[in-house]
């Protein structure tokens, strides 16, 4: 498994609508970021498709070069965790758009 500075994220400020969409473009990537959407972290086998290894890999490639996901190897294990606050902060409103979820930070106190 590779290790984590072998694993390039963009800073947040360095992440790019157009990118970001083109990720969320493809229907693979688009479920694994709404099976993200929880806000908890998940180990890889948990939350992407029953897809070749080849894939895999170039989903989740996609997804964390573009700035939607952080991958953390542990140990045998990959933890992909969503990047809704660096996407929240860049771009408002973006993920429940198109993730088609509710907004999440809702006022409930009315």
């Amino acid at each position: 498994m590779a290790a984590t500075a072998d694993l390039p994220h963009p800073e947040a400020d360095r992440i790019e609508l157009v990118e970001v969409l083109a990720a969320l473009g493809h229907p693979a990537r688009l479920e694994i970021a709404r099976k993200l959407a929880s806000g908890r972290e998940a180990y890889c086998g948990e939350v992407v498709p029953d897809l070749p290894r080849s894939s895999v890999t170039h989903h989740l490639k996609t997804l964390r070069e573009s700035g939607v996901i952080l991958q953390e190897p542990r140990g045998r294990r990959l933890y992909l965790t969503l990047r809704r606050a660096d996407l929240d902060a860049r771009f408002p409103g973006l993920l429940d758009l198109v993730l088609g979820l509710a907004p999440h930070d809702a006022d409930t106190s009315r």
